[in-house]
């Protein structure tokens, strides 16, 4: 089984898939004690959910999944049946009269392609019960309808989708789960275009393109209808105002692989979990294997992922 974020013992995932129209969503599950958790909003037009549960001032010490859909804010509506799934597990925090399930959630833009249509209820709460160690990656789950480079509007787009991988030192082990609907284009550890916009003599290159004064073209360069989402898992014992470091740094990873990032058009989010309890010879080096493995996760949203007529994918 390839490198994923399911390396880290007790994290599972699942994922709900509506090739039809083009939209998903996909479940981090936790233990069934919890995990604990922070979050680091890099965009500046995000869509998503219950994220002051995952601040250290917040009653609640643990959470019990995270959610990460397509069809923007509506695709929310699919923590319900997540929350259901958990109620029906016996998963929550404990009020005394049952549990309530504690599930962060943030959204991807997806509705540009095919019927208008985004995750229900029973598409979150099917995402948990097939919730598993084999990751699916590509164009799945929350990466079903995702797309890179937009710089120049949607008819020059790539197709993207979900990717995974891990890293590990010793004992501590770092994944991260990543899906790629950004703005930018996507490179690769040499600083190559591997899926970006694109023009009649290849890629556009829209960094550039934009620093030069470029127009940002189509219904792409609006703010909100991009956003890179990224999920980092670690086994290493660490507090939320460690973990809100470990989702900063893994943050920076963004900036190695898309170009441009966290612009007006992007709502990128990074939550960062832990579920176990080794000691990590410091909290800086779990911080960098969360950018590793999270630079990689990135890379392969885009090399896995599958085309449609209109819009190429890499894996084809």
């Amino acid at each position: 089984m390839p490198s994923s974020i399911t390396d880290v013992p007790g994290i599972l995932v699942g994922h709900s898939t509506d090739r039809n129209s083009g939209t998903g969503c996909t479940v981090v599950l936790a233990p069934e004690g919890g995990m604990r958790a922070a979050v680091h909003i890099r965009g500046r037009a995000t869509g998503t959910r219950e994220l002051d549960a995952l601040t250290p001032r917040h009653l609640v010490p643990h959470i019990h999944a995270l959610l990460l859909t397509g069809g923007s804010a509506y695709g929310l509506a699919a923590a319900d049946g997540a929350m259901r799934w958990h109620a029906d597990h016996g998963r929550g925090f404990d009020v005394g009269v049952g549990v309530v399930p504690i599930i962060p959630g943030a959204v991807i833009f997806d509705l540009a392609f095919g019927p208008v249509a985004w995750p229900q209820p029973d598409d979150g709460y099917r995402a948990c019960a097939s919730a598993g160690r084999e990751v699916a990656e590509g164009s799945v789950g929350a990466g079903t309808g995702a797309t890179v480079g937009k710089a120049g509007g949607i008819s020059g787009a790539m197709k993207s989708g979900l990717g995974t991988w891990s890293e590990a030192r010793g004992d501590v082990v770092v994944g991260s789960l990543a899906v790629v609907n950004s703005f930018g284009d996507v490179r690769d550890e040499s600083g190559d275009i591997l899926a970006g916009a694109r023009s009649r003599d290849g890629f556009l290159d829209a960094r550039r393109y934009l620093a030069e004064g470029g127009e940002p073209g189509g219904t792409f360069a609006k703010a909100g209808t991009n956003t890179t989402l990224v999920v980092v898992a670690t086994n290493a014992r660490l507090g939320r105002q460690a973990l809100q470091g470990v989702a900063e740094m893994a943050a920076d990873a963004l900036a190695r692989r898309i170009t441009p990032v966290g612009t007006q058009y992007d709502g990128d989010v990074i939550f960062a979990v832990s579920v176990g309890e080794v000691e990590p010879p410091t909290s800086l080096s779990v911080e960098l294997l969360a950018q590793d493995a999270t630079a990689i996760a990135i890379e392969r949203s885009v090399r896995l992922a599958k085309g449609t007529p209109e819009i190429p994918g890499l894996a084809d």
